[in-house]
């Protein structure tokens, strides 16, 4: 029975599984993303974001423990480091699953895995929009002077009259008698 066990096995021994997630933890920190399947994207989501929330508090207890999970020097330095400045605002949720759909050699379900405040690609479309405003949905008693002020304004006509244009922008095609094989004449 499997009362009480949430966590996928992934088909492993609890070792190869330990050992698996540090490996892709330690991948995912240093490229910032990863392609895998679907369910060890979701373990390593779980692995992965307690790790970057005590990279936030640099002290060396959490380097310790970081170090602990991860077994890499380089990631754990890269951790502390580059990730850790730009994780700083953010209260949780540092992963992105985007799901890619099925594997061409057995079928199963592949994810990228990605560090959000990375996407660079993301972050520019994102800053090119304006921020968005909140706004009611009740529709609330208006004030009397802007009723006013919305009458009050003229409404401004177009200075170019609006033109059809006089050709056709493809030309015609030709009639079926001109067309080659053609035998019905009527």
């Amino acid at each position: 029975m499997r009362h009480g066990k949430k966590d996928n096995h992934l088909g492993r021994t609890a070792s190869h599984r330990k050992a698996m997630l540090s490996n892709m933890a330690s991948s995912l920190i240093l490229h910032k993303r990863i392609e895998t399947t679907l369910a060890k994207a979701k373990e390593l989501r779980k692995y992965v974001e307690p790790l970057l929330t005590r990279a936030k508090e640099d002290s060396t207890h959490n380097r310790r423990v970081v170090f602990s999970y991860l077994n890499d020097k380089e990631s754990t330095k890269e951790l502390f480091g580059v990730v850790s400045d730009k994780i700083a605002a953010r209260p949780g949720g540092y992963t992105r699953i985007i799901k890619l759909g099925s594997r061409l050699g057995d079928a199963a379900e592949t994810a990228l895995i990605e560090l959000v405040d990375f996407n660079d690609a993301l972050l520019l479309a994102n800053a090119d929009k304006p921020a968005k405003t909140r706004r009611s949905r009740r529709g609330g008693k208006k004030a009397e002077g802007s009723e006013t002020e919305v009458s009050a304004a003229p409404v401004k006509k177009a200075d170019h009259p609006i033109v059809a244009e006089s050709e056709p922008a493809v030309d015609e095609a030709p009639e079926t008698d001109e067309l080659p094989g053609n035998t019905d004449k009527e």
